[in-house]
């Protein structure tokens, strides 16, 4: 790692839950099996894969062949998942992009707005937020700013939950979920259809069916966990010099608005090396990976089933 970047004294770790509190989190194991997330409200079956990952668990592949992939080769990372909803969502209440507990403003770059419009022309026009705010945040309409975005089947109490760590989403539907893409019209490829999302109306017309499955992959060639930067044309931010005690952390979320209820949180957490909570850290990352493993040993690597009908959920205000 840079040295002048300082990143060589920090190590990634990986959490992941359907709350904010890192403390209801399990270990996510980077460019390795997927994790199941399961509440009352969404089942996520989630995998995170890092370019030239050095983060924990010690042993953690260092990359993924999802790389390898042509629509992949230049990304550094990706959040990728499968959801199945046990409740409506409108289109137009989901929404995915980070934020944080506290304020960020007196650590933010000089040019930080200039980066920020930057991303918004060339990757993301629907990015909405205010980073100077006291709780910040910056957030994109899902369906407007996913890369990938896979209209599923429905789903019934004895399908198995799916295994993410070997597909690679790819844009577009699958049984009768290319019926909903062609009579709401949308567009079949990924720029067609997030320009089409950036639009309020057509947003309120989707809904997201409770006991459907849908398959989504975020991620981009800008951020650079290897060194913990941004890269975008003509600017690079080295994150490492704004991280203090209260800024070590990058959480990605996907929440509905209207009711404020949060279906999966990845947290992206900086451990800072030689300190009295690096083997803490160290000691809950494998923990939790062995707790991982075993339960998979015993279920013969299978996630599980859904254990319920999808035509039995019932709406809910």
């Amino acid at each position: 790692m840079s040295d002048s970047s300082g990143a060589h004294k920090y190590r990634l770790k990986v959490t992941a839950g359907a709350e904010y509190d890192p403390a209801t989190h399990q270990v996510v194991p980077v460019n390795g099996e997927t994790l199941r997330i399961d509440n009352e409200h969404a089942t996520v079956s989630l995998c995170v894969r890092i370019n030239d990952y050095t983060g924990y668990p010690d042993d953690a592949p260092p990359t993924s062949e999802y790389f390898q992939h042509p629509l992949h080769t230049k990304d550094q990372y990706s959040i990728s998942f499968s959801i199945i909803f046990k409740e409506p969502v409108n289109g137009n209440n989901l929404v995915f992009g980070n934020d944080f507990d506290h304020p960020i403003r007196d650590r933010l770059p000089p040019g930080f707005n200039a980066a920020l419009r930057m991303v918004k022309w060339m990757l993301d026009p629907a990015l909405e937020g205010d980073a100077y705010a006291d709780k910040p945040y910056l957030f994109s309409p899902a369906l407007a700013t996913w890369n990938q975005f896979r209209v599923g089947k429905k789903i019934q109490k004895s399908d198995e939950v799916p295994k993410m760590h070997d597909t690679v989403v790819e844009e577009g539907a699958d049984s009768d979920g290319s019926e909903i893409r062609e009579k709401l019209k949308i567009p079949d490829s990924t720029d067609g259809r997030r320009h089409h999302f950036q639009n309020e109306s057509n947003r309120k017309e989707f809904d997201f069916e409770p006991g459907r499955m849908y398959l989504t992959d975020f991620g981009n060639p800008y951020l650079v966990f290897n060194d913990f930067s941004i890269r975008l044309p003509g600017f690079t931010l080295h994150a490492m010099n704004y991280v203090d005690e209260k800024n070590h952390d990058l959480r990605y979320v996907l929440k509905d608005t209207s009711t404020d209820r949060v279906y999966l949180a990845v947290l992206f957490t900086l451990v800072l090396q030689g300190t009295d909570q690096e083997p803490e850290h160290k000691g809950d990352v494998d923990k939790g990976l062995h707790e991982m493993k075993t339960k998979q040993q015993k279920d013969n690597g299978s996630l599980g089933k859904f254990n319920w009908d999808s035509d039995s959920m019932q709406d809910v205000d």
